[in-house]
């Protein structure tokens, strides 16, 4: 079985998911139970899947969750079906390590690992309670974390991208695994692949450098764009409006979690620094939008 640390937990599959397999036990908040990832040998899907939601539509693909309850809670012993339409169902068990697959007509290995390492994993940790999600793009600065946030086409990535080309570790090109440990916030490395492109179903280019462990976050960075010929500028955003930047940007919005996600949510933007980015469309500029926030971060830590 081969090895690999994603989102910080340990994962085993008989088959390298990469060509190069990054063993990196990200520090976390707590142990988490390794995950194995193994192959359906009964032809179809197991278990009485008498609730159904859709999740959404993503990269082309229909994404449907299944399980046997009303979507009030996740237990041991609960049977669950992530089912990407076309493509491949995993399945599993509430409180057991065991992730089993299904390849359909249109799957193909690339396409399982694609789902299961940017998709399932994080919607799993969700379910178990390991991680809160945030959609962003975060890099390290000075050894601590720092994270992009904005709408689609905003430009995290493109971002994310100029600075990995500058010699900062990458944590996460898109969905960054967040915990709670001794009143501070931490972001987690997800897998060692970036996308600063829009083409569906791959994870990415491989990343280097890719960080080492998880990092204090230090500060969000909200992205937005300016007109043309106009400055590069940088604001707080301070109060009630923190949580307003923060909340579009949690991932994964089950009801029976909202409670639990608003409160996580407010606690977070209490306790961190975020500041809108406003810059023109001009990758000719961006050097301008990277020395104002590699300074900005410097200055934060004075």
């Amino acid at each position: 079985m081969v090895e690999h640390y994603l989102y910080g937990a340990k994962v085993f599959c008989a088959i390298p998911l990469f060509d190069h397999p990054v063993l990196i036990p990200a520090a976390t908040h707590g142990e988490h139970a390794a995950l194995e990832l193994l192959p359906r040998n009964d032809g179809g899907m197991q278990g009485n899947y008498n609730e159904s939601m859709h999740l959404y539509t993503t990269h082309g693909r229909e994404v449907l969750l299944h399980t046997d309850r009303e979507l009030a809670s996740s237990v041991p012993g609960q049977p669950w079906c992530l089912e990407v339409a076309g493509v491949v169902s995993f399945t599993w068990t509430g409180g057991e390590p065991v992730i089993r697959y299904q390849l359909h007509d249109d799957g193909t290995w690339p396409l399982l690992i694609f789902w299961f390492v940017h998709i399932f994993l994080p919607l799993h940790l969700t379910l178990q309670r390991s991680y809160d999600f945030i959609h962003a793009a975060a890099v390290e600065v000075n050894g601590q974390a720092i994270l992009f946030i904005g709408p689609s086409t905003g430009g995290k990535s493109t971002l994310g991208d100029y600075f990995l080309k500058r010699g900062h570790p990458m944590l996460s090109d898109d969905k960054v695994a967040a915990f709670r440990r001794r009143g501070e916030y931490y972001a987690v490395p997800s897998h060692p692949h970036h996308r600063p492109f829009r083409e569906f179903e791959v994870l990415g280019y491989p990343v280097e450098p890719f960080a080492e462990r998880s990092r204090p976050i230090h500060a969000f960075y909200v992205l937005e764009w300016a007109k043309a010929g106009a400055g590069v500028e940088l604001t707080e955003v301070t109060g009630f409006r923190k949580f307003e930047e923060l909340l579009p940007n949690y991932l994964y919005h089950f009801r029976f979690l909202q409670e639990q996600r608003l409160r996580w949510l407010a606690q977070l933007a209490s306790q961190s620094l975020v500041f809108r980015v406003s810059r023109p469309r001009d990758l000719a500029r961006m050097h301008e939008v990277y020395e104002l926030v590699c300074e900005h971060s410097r200055q934060l830590r004075k």
